[in-house]
């Protein structure tokens, strides 16, 4: 991540919680990661709300593409047959997201539903 991104805000996991991370990153390319904090921990706070909404968009988009196409469940014989296959899923799961969006005017999250 260091090499390809700098000056920004990244959306973190609870495992990232690492203050020694947090810290290389924003010294080395001025990265400020942002975390959710455990509801046990000390100085608890609730992270902003923008935060959270683009988290959990992040986590059913995730969801989607391991109950729905299956991205578990990959069976590549090689490295470059693996990038196909996943790169295959991704796209079919952006094109249903782009029709959704742009030609019926839906909830792209509507993944399930009949395009024609």
């Amino acid at each position: 991540i260091k090499l390809q991104i700098s000056d920004c805000t990244l959306i973190g996991d609870r495992g990232y919680l690492s203050s020694e991370i947090q810290l290389n990153l924003f010294e080395s390319c001025n990265i400020k990661l942002n975390t959710p904090m455990r509801s046990n921990q000390k100085e608890y706070k609730k992270q902003p709300y923008v935060f959270r909404k683009k988290r959990k968009r992040i986590e059913t988009l995730f969801s989607q593409l391991c109950d729905q196409f299956m991205i578990r469940r990959n069976y590549a014989k090689t490295f470059k047959g693996f990038k196909t296959r996943i790169l295959s899923k991704i796209t079919a799961l952006t094109t249903v997201q782009y029709i959704n969006k742009f030609i019926f005017d839906r909830n792209i999250n509507n993944i399930k539903i009949s395009i024609i």
